[in-house]
């Protein structure tokens, strides 16, 4: 039998916002994996085929920001849907992958 379960995975670097974006992927039903930056994600990823979604902030720090995030995943991982949000950058539909 297939797994049902919706998983989503959440990256975002401030663990107050992070811990916020969790809650709400709980409360609404679907099971939540958290990282703090792109590496982290990119790990999990790796190392999990049941991932659906990924929630990703754009400014993070580190080597990739949520973005470019975006565009690794849609190359090595085209089925995982993406959700991308920022308090702080406007971003053209240009910018994001296809």
């Amino acid at each position: 039998m297939p797994d049902l379960k919706f998983i989503i995975l959440v990256v975002e670097d401030q663990p107050i916002i992070r811990m916020g974006a969790v809650a709400l992927v709980t409360e609404a039903g679907f099971e939540a994996l958290e990282a703090g930056n792109a590496e982290e994600a990119i790990k999990i990823l790796e190392s999990r085929t049941d991932i659906k979604l990924v929630f990703t902030d754009v400014d993070m720090p580190g080597t990739m920001d949520g973005l470019k995030l975006t565009h690794y995943i849609r190359n090595r991982w085209p089925p995982v849907k993406l959700l991308v949000a920022s308090g702080k950058t406007i971003l053209e539909e240009s910018q994001f992958p296809i």
